[in-house]
């Protein structure tokens, strides 16, 4: 261990370190109001404006008005509602997210915690408008305190985060091959208790309308950012049609059909594997999540968000690799999205930078699943 790490390893280091890692991340969060990342903006807070406006008035989702995200969502779409600029304290509201997200990967690796805090910059502008750092960070938690062998809280957050945005159940069977291999599997129950607290009583109040919004997101077409689709504009013009919240490509069923089959195989293939060889939880979680973004028939930029506070857990000689790739993949999203989204939605302009990008996220997996 060299000196550095030995000092860092200190109560008192370690306090500094995390504090001047928050101080870069507000500065990087600051930065993306401005310059480049200011020209073009695509957002999603009018749409999380009118949930929480409907909620205050008394309506109830699901029943009286249907709402595309699980329950687990529903308060981060409440709380700007309150009061103010609806845009600017959704914004701040994920950048509270983003640092609880610093400071659970700070727990288990202080280096993931400077990648956190850069990772504004790296994402882009699409941060301040969307909810995912909301999931991300109670995923982190979950992460870092199953690593700490508190598993009744990190059974408690990961069925938070299942019931905020579903692709955290991707590490459910990962996280019961840990806490089983600890002889703790009854904290399991809290995470089914959590998410049953937060999504039965929508359930019950409108059955039809919360499996509606889960089916609606697992029903999606090809969407035109997706792996398979890049392929297709990339030697092809297919017709592109706006439908589920986004545009899809038209007449590849089949293709759609393939990448679920892929998608679910590969991370069903990573369960398996962490079954037998229930050692290192981070890069087994950071894989099973790129393999479910990366092979899915929907990847919108902001999926990539779920990546930032998992793939920098890596250690090892592939941690350089895996985070090289992570980066290519969200920088070369930032080439067309916002500014140059439907330019490549219309035109198919930029479709090998897109297709480059999924490839990167496709390698990525690889390098995760590697064992060597």
């Amino acid at each position: 261990m060299t000196a550095l790490a030995e000092r860092l390893q200190r109560p008192e280091a370690r306090t500094v370190a995390v504090a001047l890692a928050a101080a870069v991340f507000l500065v990087s969060w600051g930065l993306i109001h401005r310059g480049f990342y200011a020209g073009h903006e695509i957002v999603d807070t009018p749409t999380y404006e009118s949930y929480g406006e409907r909620l205050l008035d008394g309506h109830v989702p699901y029943r009286d008005f249907r709402v595309e995200y699980p329950p687990g969502a529903l308060p981060v779409f409440v709380l700007p509602a309150l009061g103010g600029d609806y845009a600017s304290v959704f914004a701040w509201l994920m950048a509270a997210c983003g640092l609880v997200t610093l400071l659970a990967v700070a727990r288990v690796r202080l280096a993931a915690a400077f990648f956190v805090a850069v990772s504004p910059l790296l994402v882009g502008s699409l941060v301040l408008s969307r909810f995912d750092l909301w999931p991300a960070a109670l995923t982190a938690i979950a992460l870092a305190a199953l690593l700490e062998d508190r598993h009744r809280l990190g059974w408690g957050f990961l069925g938070a985060a299942v019931a905020a945005k579903l692709y955290p159940f991707v590490l459910v069977p990962l996280a019961l091959a840990w806490t089983w291999r600890r002889a703790r599997l009854r904290d399991a129950l809290a995470g089914v208790v959590v998410f049953a607290a937060i999504v039965l009583p929508f359930f019950v109040l409108s059955p039809g309308g919360v499996w509606d919004s889960l089916y609606g997101q697992a029903s999606r077409p090809l969407q035109i950012e997706s792996l398979g689709a890049a392929a297709v504009t990339t030697l092809a013009h297919p017709d592109v049609v706006t439908s589920h919240g986004s545009q899809n490509v038209v007449g590849f069923g089949w293709l759609a059909l393939l990448t679920v089959c892929v998608q679910i195989g590969v991370v069903v293939a990573l369960w398996i594997d962490f079954a037998r060889r229930p050692d290192d939880l981070p890069r087994s979680a950071a894989a099973a999540v790129t393999a479910f973004v990366a092979f899915g028939k929907v990847l919108s930029p902001q999926f990539l968000v779920w990546l930032v506070p998992l793939v920098p857990l890596v250690r090892g000689r592939r941690a350089l690799a895996a985070i090289g790739l992570l980066v290519t993949a969200l920088v070369l999203t930032q080439v067309w999205f916002p500014a140059r989204y439907w330019d490549y939605v219309y035109h198919f302009d930029l479709a090998g930078v897109v297709l480059a990008r999924d490839l990167a996220l496709a390698a990525l997996v690889a390098v995760l699943a590697l064992h060597r």
